[in-house]
């Protein structure tokens, strides 16, 4: 299995969102706004949000709401295949704090949160609605010179009436995803490459935290990382690897695990298309949009998917 490409020239790509037009919505981390990629492949920008627009979800009023990781370092480096690749690094000089945005589809931008109890999010990075209409959603944190951030996982509403902070602290915590039953939370940690699987004891409310896996590691070294992540209708994570470039999926318990390589260090997060058969995947570091036309497992549709 390969992708099909569908998509290039993109700035970083991240968060997609198929909707039932056929087009699919991607932030463009590096440059700091939402683009919309049409079956053909043309790309349109549909809003401008500065700093890092990461994860994107479409919520319960049809607007899409973004986690917003407040920009980057950019850099250019080699891939093994001779070209070079855009890489992100450290936090910028012109980081501009993590936050909550609302998209319209008419591309209008409003800020929701920027911190919780009086504590600045730092670098918010995905999250996935429940059937309540709130959403979970992580903060990666940044990384400086000579330190980074504890983060954790957090549950807000849609309205901005409220934001509590469920899980801390985790190890750079990513990606994020709720089984079909809603009664189990998972969250990827890129730096440990860790999934973690918790118990939802109600909406918001978590207990029960366990390992289920670690992704395959990449020679010559044996490590990689883990990126956002994405849910089949049979329970299995799908979790976005990078360094051993490609989509990891474990079972909902983690005894069984398969990786499917993409051709990209940098895979960074996929979702299923309306047709549950179709998974889409973001090649960031060569900037691209990439879909298995016949992924092996059933999609599960997300709670108000388009």
């Amino acid at each position: 299995m390969e992708p099909r490409i569908v998509a290039t020239g993109l700035e970083f790509p991240e968060g997609p969102v198929a909707l039932s037009n056929g087009d699919v919505i991607v932030t463009e981390i590096a440059a700091g706004r939402l683009s919309r990629v049409k079956p053909d492949g043309t790309v349109e920008v549909l809003a401008v949000t500065g700093g890092g627009p990461n994860g994107a979800a479409l919520g319960p009023d049809g607007a899409l709401y973004v986690t917003q990781n407040g920009g980057f370092q950019w850099h250019r480096r080699p891939l093994p295949d001779g070209t070079t690749g855009l890489f992100p690094g450290e936090q910028p000089e012109d980081y501009t704090g993590g936050a909550i945005q609302r998209v319209t589809l008419a591309g209008e931008v409003s800020t929701l949160y920027t911190e919780c109890n009086g504590i600045p999010l730092k670098g918010p990075n995905d999250l996935v609605f429940d059937r309540e209409g709130n959403f979970y959603f992580t903060d990666l944190g940044k990384n400086r010179p000579r330190e980074k951030d504890r983060t954790g996982v957090y549950y807000a509403s849609p309205d901005g009436k409220f934001i509590r902070e469920i899980i801390f602290p985790m190890e750079g915590p990513n990606g994020i995803g709720l089984s079909p039953d809603e009664k189990t939370l998972y969250v990827a940690e890129t730096p440990t490459g860790r999934v973690w699987a918790y118990d939802i004891q109600a909406p918001g409310q978590v207990a029960n935290g366990r390992v289920i896996g670690t992704v395959p590691g990449a020679p010559p070294f044996g490590y990689s990382f883990c990126d956002s992540m994405c849910v089949d209708a049979e329970g299995n994570v799908i979790v976005a690897t990078i360094l051993n470039g490609g989509l990891t999926m474990f079972s909902p318990d983690g005894s069984k695990v398969q990786h499917f390589p993409c051709p990209d260090l940098l895979t960074t997060n996929a979702c299923f298309a309306p047709n549950m058969t179709s998974l889409y995947v973001t090649l960031s570091g060569t900037g691209r949009l990439g879909v298995f036309d016949q992924w092996p497992t059933k999609g599960l549709k997300l709670n108000f998917a388009a």
